[in-house]
């Protein structure tokens, strides 16, 4: 099974664990965000009384949550749409996400990915989304259908 120019595609175990590296490289600054956030409220905050303090912590959460999807959207889709096509985890395993002709993806494309691979993709019931790219020909999940891109096993 050939998925562009000779190179295979990446399967599921292989994409998996690559994912769960990303998640630990995000983990630091998603976890500064957080630190960073709700000390600004703790510390900003004068009065002692619990329940005022519940309106700024939520802000403080919304706001995190907000970056923390900044923070993931960016690194995807900057990362992949750069020349090496590929995340901190999927460069550790030698993938490569391309578009289906082989090509570059561009920035637009990359995002459109990545909001699939996280909106789109986890609305099918039982992860059947992501289980297809175990079982689909060029090993494709559903986000890599809607994006038209694969994701290939580096020469």
């Amino acid at each position: 099974m050939v998925a562009v120019d000779g190179a295979p595609p990446g399967g599921f175990w292989i994409r998996f664990v690559a994912y769960m590296i990303d998640a630990f490289v995000l983990l630091v600054p998603g976890t500064i965000l957080i630190g960073l956030f709700i000390g600004f409220v703790v510390l900003t905050h004068e009065s002692t009384d619990d329940e005022e303090l519940a309106a700024p912590l939520i802000v403080a959460g919304l706001l995190t949550a907000a970056a923390l999807i900044v923070v993931n959207w960016l690194y995807e889709a900057l990362m992949t749409s750069s020349p090496r096509g590929a995340t901190f985890g999927k460069m550790a395993l030698g993938l490569r996400i391309v578009r289906a002709d082989g090509a570059q993806l561009s920035f637009g494309r990359a995002t459109a990915r990545h909001f699939a691979k996280y909106m789109v993709t986890p609305m099918v019931p039982l992860a059947i989304g992501y289980i297809m790219a175990a079982f689909t020909n060029r090993k494709r999940a559903l986000h890599d259908i809607l994006a038209d891109t694969l994701v290939i096993r580096s020469p």
